[in-house]
């Protein structure tokens, strides 16, 4: 009967604390900080680049995928087109703001779909690819803010819950550097807390506009051994036609 009551009553502390949200400054602290990992970033206005995947599954071959990107990030303008494997290629996804289509070549149809949408079998997600800063007080509450260490650097560690259902996934922690705001780490969790993907940035470059996170290693949690390696190349910021970020310009390439 204790231990019964002992676990109701642990139970009840997590919930509670999994509730609880910071003071307003805090909260404001961590805003600006999650606001600065993308101001230091490149991306600002049009991009363009080239996403190569590659998936790990126990016990299967990899598997390589590859995908073109434009984006104009202050529009919430964004154009994936599948390049790889030969199969798939010219499947896309088209976002105007709060719309999102994906596309198949085969069938020349459109149908709607969400940020939550994976690229093929892999781990990454149509919203790991957003870069808008908007999205951090638009879909989040900050739930925790302490500093701490990751390896040799002194982080912020930020966790946020989110208040839409835009996001992936419910509660999010962020471990980003203190003397450069660049994400280290991330751990993405259920609405129970339990840890369901972790994402390492172990490689970032330094170019003009900007820093780019040129290698990054997502984790799926549930399966072990389950994992995809994302790389950044063929970085390009000279403003893109309008005619891009149109379904036409989708159908125009089959």
């Amino acid at each position: 009967m204790k231990k019964t009551i002992l676990l109701f009553a642990v139970l009840i502390f997590s919930s509670l604390a999994l509730s609880a949200q910071v003071s307003a400054d805090v909260a404001e602290k961590a805003y600006k900080i999650m606001e600065s990992t993308d101001d230091v970033l490149a991306y600002h206005g049009d991009y363009s680049a080239t996403l190569s995947l590659v998936i790990e599954n126990p016990g299967k071959p990899k598997e390589s995928l590859q995908y073109k990107i434009f984006q104009r990030v202050d529009k919430d303008l964004m154009t994936i087109v599948q390049l790889f494997p030969e199969a798939d290629k010219g499947n896309g996804y088209l976002r105007d703001g709060d719309n999102i289509w994906s596309y198949d070549p085969i069938s020349r149809k459109f149908s709607h779909s969400s940020l939550k949408e994976a690229l093929g079998d892999s781990d990454v997600k149509l919203d790991d690819l957003e870069q808008n800063s908007d999205r951090w007080r638009k879909n989040y509450d900050v739930q925790d803010f302490k500093e701490g260490n990751l390896g040799k650097y002194p982080v912020n560690i930020i966790t946020l819950k989110a208040k839409t259902t835009e996001p992936s996934y419910p509660l999010v922690t962020y471990y980003i550097r203190q003397d450069i705001p660049l994400l280290l780490k991330q751990e993405d969790f259920s609405g129970s807390n339990r840890l369901m993907r972790t994402t390492l940035i172990p490689k970032y470059s330094k170019v003009p506009a900007g820093y780019v996170g040129t290698q990054i290693i997502l984790r799926d949690e549930l399966n072990k051994g389950e994992q995809t390696q994302q790389v950044i190349s063929d970085l390009t910021f000279d403003a893109l036609p309008d005619k891009i970020f149109t379904k036409a310009y989708l159908e125009s390439l089959n």
